[in-house]
């Protein structure tokens, strides 16, 4: 009988190997949050990957969805939770692939100078404070229409009146966007690639009016124009321009000071079209539609107003996300505010765990790029946080031992300090920085937002009887107040700490550490803090790449013991200020060029890196001092296209090799030197025409001593 049954050693292991699963069995119920999770990871995945996928590796995943969804249907219930699980990795990963296939679009691969044409579809403003007109329906001379971008956003001088729908003209100076300006950095052309966005660019020459909009066309983008102008002019500040932007989206009249004071404190979420916007409308358009029904008793009598205000709420809550642009962080607020205005149809509880994860589930199958978005990582981390953190709490005892008059603040200081202990990270590693006095700054401003989106809510009712004057005017005194808030905090000592960009597991481990902590039930939630250790460890240990080469070689980038000493005042100055933010440095560049680490006139700049001697050519004399340069250096950067082969006896990087390989990063190994590109792999995003990318290049310190004979 004990020959039968096994050796008991034996089934002990099997039972200590099976405890996972059996846990994942009991946890039925309330593993659907993970499906979300699972499905980024899939993502995730697709947009590591060092190469572009054929069709056969497409059709590899989706036989291995069908095998798992099969499995996970008529195989063993104890293997269900894995099976699922990889399940969702693979959707994952087709919907990413087979979104990176609908969106792909021209791509402008020349620059270009001329005459374009397009029809005005966005209004912004630049990180300079330029306006930007983002154009469709584009056309260019001597350009053929398979090879126009679909879109292009152009940079213009001064101020203009243009609304969106109208066609224009102008002259201008366009390109393809760039890529990382370092490897492992913010990729823009990866970002316009599923924006559509085919070439970027500016002009110095006017716009010129060509065409009125088509009547039908653009209808929400005039509307919105429309609302953000007139509000502006009724409200005829930084104030109203801040209402304005808040409430329609329509940031053109924002100035660049504002901004930065906004982000300075930590509030710049107020201005962005975020849940907490829309939460604050469909709050009171709820309780206004609701409690008004209540006040008129046939009514009353009659029907359900709980429910009538769910459905023209619903309505509100779509107009609003059709007006603000549709962003990530809106679409989370909509779909979750969808599933919470359903469950009071349905007489369910509105908000839980589960509608976060239904949002996250349809925006990563809808728009699996937006993962990396900084809005959706910081709009569900604050969302999650929430949810979790007032759901520990049992509502009916805290409101039994508080004060009714305290629960408004308590709300309030709980939730600022748990949606900011939970985006804190990702706003430092997106953003680089750590507002000091963001809490308080919130605590003192969110009261206002509110009063905000009623105030505007309440004006658009009112506009069409022309009484919209007072709300209007509520509206922009409660602006103030934010914006005053937010210059003072920003004008504190301190009041921002730079972080250093972390690497790329960092976010990673935290996510899952802090997903992990929440979702699961029972003491093992704590073992997510060992993840999120680890993550803060390997942040703490981040090394800043010693040399960095901008794309065109115009710039070069030393770290020094000041901090990262640049090799020119001026010029690449969005390389520049990303070099220095990812250092957790706050200088500017002209402060940066003046740091120790280079030596020699503009246009020849030297330098020395632990024994590796360097050159940085640039201006019109830079290919002709090549040679000069090649007999003292062991590596020169020149930013020219460089027709002959270069000389020997040095290392030359020129316009041509960085077209290969992108931004370039310098780190010392094992005593050498390791050049790590930024183009690793040719990906959807590289173009069609690009040039196949280039690997780690590793220079030994003895052939580095070689080349100088």
């Amino acid at each position: 009988m004990g020959a039968a049954l096994g050796n008991p050693g034996e089934l002990d292991k099997v039972g200590v190997l099976l405890a996972p699963l059996r846990a994942l069995q009991q946890a039925r119920g309330t593993l659907f949050p993970w499906v979300a999770m699972f499905i980024g990871c899939g993502v995730a995945i697709w947009f590591a990957l060092p190469f572009e996928p054929a069709e056969g590796f497409y059709l590899t995943v989706a036989i291995v969805l069908m095998v798992t969804v099969g499995l996970a249907w008529w195989g063993p219930e104890l293997a269900q939770p894995l099976l699922v699980v990889a399940a969702c990795v693979a959707v994952g990963v087709l919907a990413a692939g087979l979104r990176g296939h609908l969106v792909q679009a021209p791509v402008l691969e020349f620059r270009y100078y001329g005459p374009v044409q397009g029809r005005v579809i966005g209004i912004d403003r630049s990180a300079s404070d330029a306006l930007r007109l983002t154009l469709d329906r584009v056309v260019l001379d001597r350009v053929a229409p398979d090879d126009t971008p679909l879109r292009i956003r152009v940079s213009v001088a001064g101020e203009l009146a243009f609304q969106p729908g109208q066609v224009v003209l102008l002259t201008g100076h366009l390109s393809a966007p760039e890529g990382p300006v370092e490897p492992g950095g913010f990729d823009f052309r990866r970002m316009a690639f599923f924006n559509q966005l085919g070439a970027v660019g500016y002009t110095r020459t006017p716009v010129v009016l060509w065409a009125e909009a088509e009547a039908g066309t653009q209808v929400i983008n005039r509307l919105r124009s429309a609302m953000g102008t007139g509000m502006r002019a009724q409200m005829p500040s930084q104030a109203g321009a801040f209402a304005a932007g808040a409430m329609t989206g329509d940031r053109s009249g924002i100035t660049l000071d504002t901004v930065q004071a906004l982000r300075d404190s930590n509030l710049a979420h107020l201005l962005a079209i975020s849940g907490m916007n829309l939460a604050f409308l469909i709050g009171f358009t709820f309780a206004l539609i609701r409690y008004g029904l209540a006040l008129v008793p046939v009514v009353a009598l009659r029907v359900d107003a709980r429910k009538v205000a769910a459905v023209l709420s619903l309505a509100v809550a779509w107009f609003y996300l059709l007006l603000s642009g549709a962003n990530v962080a809106t679409e989370r607020a909509f779909i979750m505010v969808a599933v919470m205005l359903g469950a009071v149809l349905l007489d369910r509880r509105a908000l839980t765990m589960r509608s976060v994860a239904i949002a996250g589930v349809i925006i990563l199958v809808w728009q699996p790029e937006s993962l990396a978005e900084p809005g959706f990582q910081l709009s569900f981390a604050a969302t999650v946080a929430l949810i979790a953190g007032f759901g520990a709490l049992d509502g009916a005892v805290m409101r039994e031992r508080m004060p009714r008059w305290v629960m408004p603040l308590f709300t309030l200081v709980l939730s600022s300090v748990l949606a900011g202990a939970a985006t804190a990270p990702f706003a430092a590693a997106h953003f680089n920085r750590f507002t000091d006095y963001g809490l308080l700054a919130n605590l003192l401003t969110v009261p206002m937002m509110s009063l905000v989106m009623a105030a505007g809510a309440v004006a658009a009712l009112l506009a069409p009887l022309g009484l919209e004057a007072l709300p209007l005017w509520v509206m922009e005194q409660a602006s103030r107040w934010i914006l005053f808030i937010a210059h003072w905090i920003a004008g504190l000592d301190g009041a921002v700490t730079p972080i250093v960009s972390p690497g790329p597991w960092v976010l990673p481990l935290l996510t899952f550490g802090g997903v992990f902590a929440i979702l699961w039930k029972g003491r093992l939630r704590l073992a997510g803090l060992v993840p999120m250790a680890v993550a803060l460890l390997l942040w703490m240990q981040a090394e800043r790449p010693l040399l960095l080469i901008e794309p065109s070689g115009a710039l070069v980038g030393l770290m020094g013991p000041e901090g990262r000493a640049l090799s020119a005042a001026n010029g690449a100055g969005f390389a520049a200020e990303n070099w220095l933010t990812d250092d957790g440095d706050l200088a500017t560049q002209k402060v940066a060029a003046g740091r120790p680490g280079f030596t020699g006139p503009k246009g020849r700049r030297s330098f020395d890196l632990g024994g590796l001697r360097g050159v940085s050519l640039t201006g019109k004399g830079a290919e002709a001092g090549l040679p000069a340069a090649c007999d003292v250096a062991d590596l020169v950067v020149i930013g020219v296209w460089l027709e002959p082969a270069p000389p020997k006896g040095c290392l030359v990087i020129d316009r041509a090799s960085l077209a290969r390989s992108g931004s370039l990063a310098l780190h010392v190994i094992d005593g050498g030197w390791r050049i790590t590109p930024a183009r690793r792999a040719k990906r959807l995003w590289s173009g069609p025409d690009s040039p196949a990318p280039v690997v780690d290049l590793a220079i030994p310190a003895d052939q580095v001593a070689r080349t100088n004979p």
